[in-house]
């Protein structure tokens, strides 16, 4: 993108922007909630009270110290799912959470992945 397209981008983007900042100031529910705002803070300040004693008031249980987000927790595997296998010319049943089983892979050998893929049945 060209530096003049670039600019004529930003402008367009600050134009919408303060249209929505005009349409939201001039909404009741936001003035309310600026209104709630400032008095609570006015209340906060007149008992020298802080936020974090605020919800320890309103919520004992609630964990002291810092407010935690849950976060996506990373490199943890998800558990697999049992799956039973019957194999319909002997009858035999095998359940495996994976495909690294012994019988499974002479099964396989034998009649193939497919085959033997639609016999599985998954198990929660």
């Amino acid at each position: 993108m060209s530096l003049i397209n670039e600019y004529r981008a930003t402008e367009e983007a600050i134009k919408e922007l303060q249209a929505r900042l005009q349409s939201l100031s001039a909404d009741d529910k936001l003035q309310k909630e600026l209104e709630f705002e400032g008095k609570l803070r006015a209340l906060m300040a007149e008992y020298q009270k802080s936020l974090p004693s605020i919800i320890a008031i309103l919520d004992p249980e609630a964990k002291s110290g810092k407010i935690t987000r849950a976060s996506k927790t990373t490199g943890t595997k998800r558990a697999r799912k049992i799956k039973q296998y019957k194999n319909p010319n002997s009858g035999e049943v095998i359940e495996t959470k994976g495909g690294n089983h012994k019988v499974l892979k002479e099964w396989k050998a034998k009649w193939g992945s497919d085959v033997v893929e639609s016999w599985v049945t998954l198990l929660d």
